[in-house]
């Protein structure tokens, strides 16, 4: 088939040559975006009299058919076409003749596969996004539910001071929020359309470049030429932002693996979202969780494999650029798919609070607040630490907890040890004590989750 660039070359390429520069197959996932800019670009050049109105609504009525008839089945991609753009391009041609060939006035491939890309992109972060809304009202209502339900706190996965699930699935909440916020920002510079950059140096006919924005909903232009057809910071500023909400939900995985498990019990997934054992008849594995953890590598790996790509190009488009569409298409299925498996798997998980609860029994997390109660009688904090680890050691050696070590033993270490110490030094206390802002108490988390639900 002849190339319709064919001219300077006799457009005649090997057949492997073909194939290793074709794009295509991957490529026309763009296509409605490839259409619409393209019936966008005819209106401008109506508009500003480079062709006339009636070759202008026959290029529209053709691209709108072209359209359909791919959304209908009635037309197939031809992957022996070099990208998306051609193929369009050759099916217009097809149907209208010399016409066809008028659409490809004042612009080049190279500003619109950019332009194609920003609008397909901008799609793909409005349908992420409200993935992650949904996820964030899952947890909102979760942690609504378990606002006073106690559990062990964590440092160096050890235990440290008593929290409450709601409290813990709420800092969950606050880092997709911040995703949420990554998304949008990146989006605002997405949208900013470099089509009439041509091929890098703009062109010589009359165009009007903001029409064109504004009739394919972007807020402005690329500003430089150059700039507009070789900037791909917005794939890479994307990667980013999703290969940080994949380490977000990789975090949370792990530790619903974690308390999934028979040592911790905190948790039992839906039968929905683990699998069985081939030889094990008792096992329940949470494999969607295990998954969203091992894809959050493929993630990263899509982000250091662009970076890589443009690290040394010069200015200003080169085929290199090619291979940005295989990696941000990969990111943005990967996120998608694992938050789509990520909402219902938290939605359906159930929680085991008596178990939480006894964890949160052992460990001597509330040895902070023992030795907050004697310095609120008056001790400094460094002599309160120092006894109150003193009779940790007593507990462990003589096989206590603080909630059951006698008064007698208290007071063989500070006279300022009265009754009052068991109820100062009980989980439900140690947590409603937490009354800083953004601590665990049920009204700070009460406050977190009605500030995430104004948000969102």
């Amino acid at each position: 088939m002849a190339k319709m660039w064919a001219g300077r070359t006799s457009g005649d390429t090997n057949k492997l040559a073909d194939d290793f520069n074709s794009s295509i197959h991957f490529d026309c996932k763009m296509y409605k975006e490839d259409i619409k800019g393209s019936m966008a670009h005819a209106m401008m050049l109506s508009a500003k009299n480079i062709i006339s109105q009636k070759d202008a609504d026959a290029l529209v009525e053709g691209l709108e058919g072209i359209l359909n008839d791919l959304e209908s089945g009635a037309l197939s991609f031809d992957m022996s076409c070099e990208d998306i753009h051609m193929f369009v391009e050759e099916e217009l041609t097809k149907r209208l003749g010399d016409v066809g060939k008028k659409l490809h006035t004042a612009r080049s491939r190279n500003d619109q596969v950019a332009l194609d890309l920003r609008m397909y992109l901008r799609g793909r972060i409005d349908t992420i996004s409200s993935l992650v809304k949904e996820l964030l009202e899952v947890l909102t209502n979760k942690a609504s539910e378990h606002k006073a339900t106690i559990m062990p706190g964590y440092t160096h996965l050890q235990r440290a001071q008593p929290v409450t699930f709601g409290h813990h699935l709420m800092a969950y909440a606050m880092m997709l929020l911040r995703d949420l916020d990554r998304l949008c920002d990146c989006r605002k510079r997405i949208n900013l359309s470099p089509i009439g950059c041509c091929a890098l140096a703009g062109t010589t006919y009359d165009t009007d470049r903001y029409f064109e924005a504004e009739k394919l909903g972007f807020d402005g232009i690329c500003l430089n030429s150059l700039d507009g057809v070789s900037d791909r910071d917005f794939c890479l500023e994307l990667l980013s932002a999703l290969s940080i909400l994949m380490m977000h939900l990789s975090r949370f995985s792990e530790e619903i693996i974690l308390w999934s498990s028979w040592e911790f019990k905190f948790i039992e997934l839906s039968d929905s979202f683990t699998t069985g054992s081939s030889i094990m008849p008792q096992k329940k594995n949470p494999d969607m969780a295990e998954l969203v953890r091992g894809k959050t590598g493929r993630v990263y790996g899509d982000l250091m494999a662009l970076l890589t790509t443009l690290k040394g190009l010069p200015l200003a488009y080169n085929k290199d650029m090619q291979e940005d569409k295989e990696s941000i298409f990969d990111a943005c299925d990967t996120a998608e798919m694992c938050l789509s498996v990520f909402v219902p798997m938290i939605d359906e998980m159930s929680v085991c609070e008596s178990n939480m609860k006894k964890a949160a029994q052992g460990g001597f997390i509330n040895a902070t607040d023992l030795a907050d109660y004697l310095v609120k009688k008056g001790l400094p904090f460094r002599s309160a630490y120092k006894i109150s680890g003193q009779i940790v050691a007593k507990c462990i050696s003589d096989g206590y907890v603080l909630d059951t070590l006698p008064l007698s033993d208290y007071k063989k270490f500070s006279d300022l040890f009265e009754e009052d110490v068991y109820e100062e030094i009980s989980l439900e206390t140690c947590v409603a004590k937490r009354i800083s802002e953004g601590g665990t108490s049920v009204a700070s988390v009460e406050k977190q989750i009605e500030y995430v639900k104004s948000k969102i």
